[in-house]
Formats: C-alpha cells, structure tokens, sequence
C-alpha cells in the first residue's frame, strides 16, 4: 500500500513545511509573472504558456521573432528560475492533497487515489524539467519540430496533471466545507 511521503512529518514539522513551501512558491511565482509580463505581446498572449504550448516548429518561429532581446533574456531567466520553481509547486499541491486525504480519508480506499495523485505531482517536476530543455534549445537558436514536440508533448502533460491535482484539492476542500457545514447545523 502507497502511503504519502508527507506521512512521515511530525505535525509541527508539517506546519512549518507547508508554510515555507506556501512563501517559497509564492515569491518564486511572483517572480515568474514578472519575467513573463516581457513575453507577452500580440503573437504571444499568454506569455511561456503561449511558447510551452507551440505545437508546430513555425509557430515556435514566430513567437521567437515577436520578441525583442529583453524578451529573450526574460525568457531565459524564467526557464531558469523554473528550475526552481518546478522543485516548489508540486510539492506545495501533493502536500496540500495530502492534508485533505489524511482528514477525510485515512480510514478510506478512497486515501489511496489521493496518494497516487500526490506521486503524479512529482512527475509535473520531472514533465517540466524536460519541457524547459526543448525550450532552451530553442531560445538558442536550434529551431526545430524536435525540440517543439518535445516541450509541448511534456509540458501538456504537466497541465493535465496539475489540473488533476487542483480539481482533487478543490473538490476534496468543498467536500470537508459541506461536512462542517453539516455538523454545524
């Protein structure tokens, strides 16, 4: 039987965990909004996001050409601060799915699609580690289908995870309101 890798936290160990992964991944994303506000233009409106998802090496092309050298080097810190930043938000997910799974249900079969879940949200790191290379590769210039395919197969992957992820905390959230709600009637 999987168990969380969180269980293993004495609960003040927890509670300071959750709080430096919450601060750390905030600072960190404030950081990646600000690099991205310089890759946002007409061809690019959603930033990395736009140049993660480019399916086809012309589309990559044309973004690469509507940035101007500030742009780039935007581009290039944010990909290196992701490498960072891919360390904290998975971790900041599976532990957050892992508070709800441990108070609603640990006395569950339930339990363990939470904890498998949580192992997926590790994967975002790895899927997102191999995404940023196709896309360094091609902020250097070795524009090709290759390297596109590369970051946008990993980095699909990684959202669909990572929505996964979210819909189960959301959804596990409403679950335990509604049961406080219940009890306090």
């Amino acid at each position: 039987m999987l168990t969380s890798p969180f269980s293993y936290l004495s609960k003040k160990a927890e509670k300071r965990f959750t709080f430096f992964i919450l601060l750390a991944t905030v600072i960190a994303g404030c950081f990646m909004v600000y690099f991205d506000s310089y890759l946002k233009n007409e061809t690019c409106k959603n930033g990395i996001i736009s140049f993660e998802l480019v399916s086809n090496v012309e589309d990559s092309k044309t973004i690469l050409n509507s940035w101007n050298l500030k742009s780039k080097i935007s581009a290039g810190l944010s990909l290196g601060l992701d490498y960072l930043f891919l360390l904290l938000y998975p971790s900041l997910i599976a532990l957050l799915i892992h508070k709800l799974n441990k108070k609603l249900w640990s006395i569950h079969s339930f339990y363990q699609i939470g904890v498998i879940i949580i192992f997926a949200q590790f994967f975002t790191a790895l899927f997102d580690a191999i995404e940023n290379i196709g896309l360094i590769q091609l902020l250097l210039g070795n524009i090709d289908q290759f390297w596109t395919s590369l970051a946008y197969y990993f980095a699909s992957i990684k959202f669909i995870l990572i929505l996964i992820g979210i819909a189960y905390i959301i959804l596990n959230f409403s679950y335990f309101l509604i049961q406080k709600f219940i009890e306090n009637e």
